[in-house]
């Protein structure tokens, strides 16, 4: 391990994650494109998700994949491509639908069927999940047991912030287990300051931010909180050639595409400065891994 790294003074791994998802597949856009026209849309995940594998060979690290069902049922060698590669496959969703607007029972048919789904292709167990734009909130917390009953280890659904589309701000900040449930609660990273909790795992936050305030917050909390970091990012992110949507508001124009041509850098800087792992060899101990 290079303990030069900026995130290894404490002899820590970070845990890197892709939430794998096309640019119309985004919550934002759902008022704009029906999912029923996802099909006759131009694809641009599966290129995208091979830069990212590229990246990730170039740099020598090993992250989770969170796969939307969607997206492996039609690139399934993409799938393949990752397991293959050392990296963990995980679940998404199906068609990233947000658990606020799904019922109990339409919900366990989604994680039943997408984990299905992906060990079907992938050959290999899926263990954790991810709930679409982080929607495992108050009013969905039954999630974590039909979780835990569909067979998942963990889940990394719950971003301890205020935000206007999610967040539980007051949620523990690093992994437990919620309620009787003995599933795995993983949240997105934040770094406490005055009493109230600032992102710095990844997204939207990670592009409007000055590089060097993320990895100062980073590297803060590996050495006072002494723990590991989860961030997570899209391939979408990393594309900034995809179709510009139109009649989409000026916050959701701020919030998609600021700064989708210095993202890939970026990501190549944090893969420099910090090191990296899959989730489930992070926060999983006792299993053993290939």
């Amino acid at each position: 391990m290079d303990t030069s790294k900026a995130g290894t003074a404490v002899g820590l791994v970070n845990a890197m994650s892709v939430d794998v998802e096309d640019y119309f597949q985004v919550s934002a856009f759902e008022k704009n494109i029906n999912s029923k026209d996802w099909d006759k849309l131009p694809c641009r995940v599966e290129t995208n998700t091979n830069h990212i594998l590229e990246l990730f060979a170039e740099h020598g690290a090993r992250a989770t994949f969170f796969m939307l069902g969607w997206v492996a049922e039609r690139y399934p060698e993409l799938v393949r491509r990752i397991v293959d590669a050392g990296h963990e496959l995980a679940s998404h969703g199906y068609t990233h639908t947000r658990i606020t607007q799904q019922t109990p029972e339409a919900f366990s048919e989604d994680i039943a069927k997408t984990k299905a789904l992906l060990e079907d292709i992938a050959g290999c167990e899926v263990l954790g999940y991810r709930a679409a734009s982080y929607s495992i909130v108050n009013k969905t917390l039954w999630a974590h047991d039909l979780l835990q009953e569909a067979g998942y280890r963990y889940s990394s659904s719950i971003y301890p912030i205020h935000h206007d589309l999610y967040g539980i701000p007051d949620a523990p900040r690093f992994s437990y287990h919620p309620g009787e449930a003995g599933l795995l609660e993983i949240p997105i990273t934040t770094v406490s300051l005055l009493n109230r909790n600032f992102p710095c795992g990844g997204g939207g936050y990670f592009r409007l931010l000055p590089y060097r305030v993320s990895r100062w917050a980073m590297q803060y909390v590996n050495k006072n909180d002494r723990q590991p970091c989860v961030f997570y990012f899209h391939p979408w992110e990393i594309d900034p050639g995809q179709p510009r949507q139109q009649g989409i508001s000026r916050k959701t124009q701020f919030r998609h595409y600021l700064n989708l041509d210095r993202m890939k850098d970026r990501i190549g800087r944090l893969l420099t400065d910090f090191n990296w792992d899959r989730m489930d060899r992070i926060f999983l101990p006792g299993r053993e891994f290939s």
